[in-house]
């Protein structure tokens, strides 16, 4: 610390938005802002370091980019946590991946409805398009904090009763089973990546510029039939896909 203004010595010939990166990472290493723990605030910091909020946005950024500080729009920033591991296996369930993580699953469904069928929709439930399915869209969270963004689709005519079990049964499993479907798996799970639309990332509170992972899965009942198809999103700061053979 200099003796006279309290702000950490500035080294010559380092950036000053890298120092202040580096400082910080310093303190998150040591431990001195827990996982999970907010930042102080850009103006906050400009003024601990005697800088414009540019410069601290910067070295704020290059952390983002490190994996060691996550940035949710509206929010601030926070100091990343671990990554939880989703394994795709033959009976992947959401509520079974979050607790075993030690973490409180919870949803937020975003619509429930049945809407005929886009192209890619009926491709992959292998109907026609303009067929009718039930889309159901729900935010995933892990001890509050969101995870998954996923949209299901089910055929509408294969699954009579569905929609209402769905409004009734805080789960898939449980509304399927309730229609007569006591298990189902995993047939085929396609993973690719892009960057986040303005309200996935706002839902996701993750940055635009960080990619998420899209997860397309196709789910057969025991007769082998396709009862639904889903599309998820995984913001990459927080969750990897692990294949389990």
């Amino acid at each position: 610390m200099t003796p006279d203004t309290g702000h950490p010595a500035r080294e010559p010939g380092v950036s000053l938005w890298r120092q202040i990166a580096t400082t910080l990472a310093g303190e998150i290493e040591s431990g001195q802002h827990a996982p999970g723990a907010r930042l102080p605030t850009e103006a906050q910091l400009a003024s601990r370091f005697a800088v414009n909020r540019h410069t601290v946005r910067r070295a704020l950024e290059e952390l983002s980019r490190g994996g060691q500080v996550r940035i949710e729009q509206g929010r601030g920033s926070f100091v990343a946590e671990d990554i939880l591991d989703y394994a795709v296996s033959a009976r992947t369930r959401f509520s079974e991946w979050i607790s075993r993580h030690n973490k409180e699953p919870s949803g937020q469904i975003l619509e429930l409805a049945e809407i005929a069928a886009p192209a890619t929709v009926a491709a992959g439930l292998g109907l026609r398009t303009g067929a009718r399915v039930i889309r159901l869209e729900r935010l995933g969270l892990a001890d509050g904090r969101p995870v998954s963004l996923a949209a299901h689709h089910f055929p509408a005519a294969r699954l009579p009763g569905l929609l209402a079990a769905l409004r009734k049964h805080a789960t898939i499993t449980a509304a399927l089973a309730a229609i007569g479907i006591a298990d189902y798996r995993r047939q085929v799970t396609r993973v690719s990546a892009r960057l986040p639309s303005a309200q996935e990332a706002a839902l996701l509170r993750t940055a635009r510029n960080r990619p998420l992972l899209i997860a397309e899965n196709v789910n057969v009942d025991r007769r082998g039939a396709v009862i639904e198809f889903g599309i998820a999103c995984y913001p990459t700061p927080r969750v990897q896909i692990v294949f389990e053979p």
